[in-house]
């Protein structure tokens, strides 16, 4: 007797006659060997594959009624509930799959197609299957796609969707349109409300066309602004992890000008101790701040501006004042390698570039996106959706990978503080 998984259904592949020769009174003892192998081999299979206890006994009650040993695998199951519970544990990371003209697709297909995710998280992800499929189809990765069911979780080759069926057969690549960008927001409207309904525990999100989504009707200037929408969140930031080193926005897609304008020292101190809550409560620990100047060499006592001793130092001081462990404002060329190197929890940047050029110069294609103050854990990639390559096939998914994983480990992390507090 073998049992034999196949198509996700495990099957008897051994011939009546032989049936009834193994329980011959001269076999009883041979059979029962073969019984206890034969459960092994499942036991092996389900733990390589981290099949989850629920899913085998779903798969198991397909069966058909004659099957020999299903008892006893059955059985074996509740006897070893635990090997199977690790899967079922994991976190649940929704991907929205971006912009369908830009290569969002694309590297949410690559990244979930990496076995060593399953390990720590359930990848689901969130946008239109049919697109998804030719997709798969065009990189030669040719997955497996079933509909995401909260109770149920497909199997390790199989990738989990929910499908929105919200866009066309044919779409034009490499340019905004109001047909992808409506899709886009979409996929995010959906992923916050499968958070919402607690079917999803993080959101990783592909990148969006601020362009597109405009065209589609949503005005807004990026993930960011418009998850605070969806989650009533009024208190938010931007900001990027990349290996140790940590940045937290002051200012985000705003024009150089007005961004210079918006370094204030009470937007400073609500930054500042917004930003120490929130990594406090994201590492689980208390954090270190560093604060970059505005100006080169942070104005070198006055030289080169007078921004710092106006704006950011009296801001440093109050916020030490209320027992926020913050220093600086430190010379911005170099104060990110500091933090890269761990000296520092956090850098609080004066504006968008002056954070991004940092984390993508040390850290490109490995850094991480991650909005603090939203009541859901969401990531997205250290980059933009890539209109001049899309279709190609050659889109690099690290930074998605890194996306993921963060997102789950910091659910992770969430859970466990949670659970003993």
């Amino acid at each position: 007797m073998f049992l034999h998984l196949s198509g996700g259904r495990l099957t008897d592949t051994t011939g009546g006659n032989d049936h009834k020769e193994a329980y011959s009174l001269g076999r009883k003892r041979a059979a029962a060997k073969e019984r206890v192998q034969s459960v092994e081999r499942c036991r092996l299979y389900s733990k390589s594959q981290h099949v989850s206890v629920t899913l085998l006994r779903a798969r198991l009650s397909e069966m058909p009624v004659g099957f020999l040993f299903r008892p006893i695998v059955v059985t074996w199951l509740y006897m070893n509930y635990d090997v199977f519970e690790d899967r079922a544990d994991v976190p649940v990371v929704g991907i929205t799959i971006g912009d369908a003209a830009g290569i969002g697709p694309e590297i949410s297909l690559k990244a979930i197609a990496d076995a060593d995710l399953s390990s720590i998280c359930r990848p689901v992800l969130v946008g239109d299957v049919g697109f998804l499929k030719k997709t798969s189809v065009d990189l030669g990765l040719n997955l497996s796609f079933v509909e995401f069911e909260s109770g149920r979780r497909g199997l390790a080759a199989e990738i989990e969707v929910v499908d929105l069926k919200n866009l066309p057969e044919n779409v034009s690549l490499g340019q905004d349109s109001e047909v992808t960008g409506r899709a886009s927001a979409g996929n995010i409207i959906a992923a916050v409300d499968l958070w919402k309904a607690g079917r999803l525990d993080a959101i990783a999100t592909a990148p969006i066309s601020k362009k597109a989504i405009s065209l589609g009707g949503y005005d807004f200037p990026g993930h960011t602004e418009f998850l605070a929408e969806l989650t009533g969140t009024r208190e938010f930031a931007m900001s990027f992890f990349a290996e140790k080193l940590r940045v937290v926005l002051l200012s985000t897609h705003t024009s150089l000008r007005n961004a210079i304008e918006l370094v204030k020292t009470d937007r400073l101190v609500k930054l500042i101790r917004f930003s120490n809550d929130q990594l406090s409560k994201l590492l689980g620990r208390g954090v270190k701040i560093a604060v970059a100047g505005l100006n080169p060499h942070a104005s070198e006592q006055g030289m080169f501006g007078s921004e710092e001793a106006d704006e950011i130092a009296p801001a440093i001081r109050q916020c030490v004042e209320l027992g926020v462990d913050v220093t600086g404002p430190y010379s911005p060329d170099t104060i990110f390698l500091r933090g890269f190197s761990g000296e520092f929890d956090a850098v609080i940047a004066c504006y968008h570039d002056q954070a991004t050029i940092a984390v993508k110069s040390l850290s490109f294609g490995s850094s991480v996106n991650v909005t603090l103050g939203l009541p859901l854990i969401r990531t997205s990639v250290d980059h933009g959706t890539a209109f001049d390559i899309a279709g190609k096939g050659v889109a690099d998914a690290s930074s998605m990978k890194s996306a993921i994983k963060l997102a789950a480990g910091l659910a992770n992390l969430r859970s466990n503080q949670s659970r003993f507090s």
